[in-house]
């Protein structure tokens, strides 16, 4: 290599280093470095009134021994339970939008809709539409389903899982659009090859739509799980954590802990659980859908 062809790789890579600076000064400052900090921050005593004092990892034991800790780490794991009810409901959404027919963008348009409604219109309309008296209640009984009205945001029982309907009603549309651009990606040749061999549409879908969607299934995937242990808004707008801790979540634990008891060095210990959770759970997404092939016999 002689000095004009390394004096071009150096500057080129210059370049690029200048397009990616904006980009990564924005994640050491808002990433990185809170990050970074809040792992610090989670060894000492801290109330923002008081100087930070060392505690080493008795933050840490106190987890162990903490009953709201419990409560709101098992709260979140039972959330993830909406991951793979959405990612299979937004699969077969993008399928069936993904046809050629007469008003399928407006129909497409429809479903994206609650994506770009913010949590707080959501969160009341929702609260109202559970309420005793709300259409909900009003639908079931029309049909005899329900003898009287049931309490949908008053329930220890039904909350969590009233909300996490909430969720995937709300997030359908945004992994629609994930399958729906992973559909599109597929050569139609694949299909047609399965099918001249006999194939039937239905194995045609699990044995080559499938295993072909495995990058996007694995990005929904990710993004949903990370989402689901994260869940914060619908909570505080529709619960604040109620009934009787029944909706209690763990962003909503390091939320009270933080800005309501200012207890700030304990809510990054439980932030630092958070973050080890949600890598344990990327971790298994990565394992299972990273793996697999396209096969139809």
């Amino acid at each position: 290599m002689n000095k004009s062809d390394s004096g071009r790789r150096v500057r080129t890579t210059l370049i690029a280093y200048l397009f990616l600076a904006p980009a990564l000064g924005l994640l050491a400052v808002f990433t990185f470095y809170p990050v970074i900090f809040g792992t610090i921050l989670s060894l000492f005593e801290y109330d923002i009134i008081n100087p930070p004092r060392y505690v080493g990892l008795s933050q840490f034991q106190r987890l162990l021994v903490d009953r709201y800790f419990w409560i709101a780490i098992a709260n979140s794991a039972k959330y993830v339970l909406v991951v793979p009810v959405i990612q299979l409901g937004s699969i077969l959404l993008a399928v069936l939008v993904n046809r050629q027919l007469r008003g399928i963008k407006a129909f497409r348009a429809a479903y994206y809709i609650p994506v770009i409604t913010s949590w707080p219109v959501v969160g009341i309309m929702w609260t109202w539409m559970y309420d005793q008296q709300g259409i909900i209640n009003y639908v079931l009984q029309s049909l005899q389903a329900i003898d009287r009205p049931i309490s949908w945001l008053s329930h220890p029982t039904l909350t969590l899982y009233a909300i996490m309907f909430v969720t995937m009603w709300k997030g359908l549309g945004w992994y629609m659009v994930i399958y729906l651009a992973g559909l599109q990606s597929i050569p139609a040749e694949y299909e047609e090859a399965a099918m001249m061999d006999g194939a039937s549409r239905a194995r045609v879908f699990w044995n080559v739509t499938v295993p072909l969607l495995r990058p996007y299934i694995l990005l929904a995937s990710l993004v949903s799980t990370m989402a689901a242990l994260k869940v914060f808004e619908e909570i505080y707008v529709m619960t604040r954590g109620g009934p009787f801790f029944s909706t209690y979540t763990m962003f909503m634990y390091i939320f009270d802990e933080a800005f309501q008891e200012l207890n700030m060095g304990y809510a990054s210990a439980l932030a630092v659980v958070l973050a080890a959770v949600i890598l344990v759970f990327s971790v298994i997404n990565f394992r299972v859908f990273r793996r697999g092939g396209l096969e139809y016999y």
